[in-house]
């Protein structure tokens, strides 16, 4: 499955509008089997933006697509500088209220698992165990060449070895990881090859135009079919790699519930969709149901 480039999209006049009635999203829940799919949303109160939320980084960024990442070096110094940098702060974020409430449902035996469109391991980090990273994570790295893969951790040493002193102050932190540059700041950044064959290193998540492993895809087809519902968290639902299974499982009878501020492009396959921030909408159900949420 490829990811398409989609970078917008624009809602039209005949979706359902947003209700703020928490009531079938707790009803679904109380009787278990939900399978969850989370995007960038979710993690806004983490600090990390969305793409395409109110102040999303659509609106200053554009993502890095795997074409331009294999067919330009020029390409990997800026990305590498720009995500070098934003790892910085995108590690350090911690998960907040809506990750930790996913993880109560999981413990309480609620969900039947987790996919989410996300790479920042927040989900883990609340104690979520059983999550499907669909887009990959940004914790690794791959070599395009021999398929090395090795932790980030060990690339970030690498980066500032090469490049001692690189401080740039950068405009903002996108949803991908990469901080805000210009070429300028970017200046002659040096990119660290794959101390195995000397190959092109490339984060191990899934870039626009890039394709989903079919393996990874065909789990996720799995997951929907065995799940009684799907909650959908934070995701526009532009990009069509998640998009499909909220079709799937409109096509299979399953309610379809989604927890997003804004229209997306599921709305008219969803039983109903709540217009509520997530940390409250997902504290507040967790109540209901008597799931207590450890932070």
């Amino acid at each position: 499955m490829r990811m398409r480039p989609t970078l917008s999209w624009t809602p039209g006049e005949d979706l359902p509008p947003g209700t703020t009635d928490l009531e079938p999203v707790a009803d679904a829940l109380s009787t278990g089997g939900v399978l969850v799919l989370s995007g960038a949303g979710i993690s806004t109160e983490s600090g990390i933006p969305d793409y395409r939320g109110e102040g999303g980084s659509l609106s200053r960024h554009t993502p890095m697509t795997y074409q331009d990442f294999t067919a330009s070096a020029q390409a990997r110094r800026r990305y590498w500088a720009r995500s070098h940098l934003g790892w910085r702060t995108f590690g350090r974020a911690c998960p907040n209220a809506g990750h930790l409430a996913v993880a109560a449902f999981e413990r309480h035996g609620l969900l039947s698992g987790v996919i989410t469109q996300n790479v920042d391991g927040l989900h883990q980090a609340a104690g979520s165990e059983g999550v499907t990273e669909l887009h990959g994570s940004l914790d690794r790295v791959v070599c395009l060449s021999c398929g090395a893969l090795s932790p980030r951790r060990e690339l970030v040493r690498q980066l500032e070895e090469a490049n001692p002193g690189f401080e740039p102050v950068a405009a903002g932190i996108n949803p991908d990881g990469d901080a805000d540059l210009t070429d300028e700041q970017v200046g002659d950044f040096r990119v660290a090859p794959c101390t195995i064959c000397g190959g092109i290193l490339k984060p191990d998540v899934v870039f626009f135009g890039e394709a989903v492993p079919p393996r990874r895809v065909e789990h996720c087809r799995k997951l929907v079919r065995e799940a009684a519902s799907l909650l959908v968290l934070g995701s526009s639902l532009t990009v069509m790699s998640g998009l499909r299974f909220v079709r799937q499982a409109a096509q299979a009878d399953k309610p379809v519930l989604i927890i997003n501020r804004d229209p997306t492009r599921g709305d008219r396959h969803a039983l109903t969709r709540v217009a509520l921030p997530l940390g409250t909408a997902l504290t507040t159900v967790a109540g209901r149901l008597g799931v207590p949420v450890h932070g």
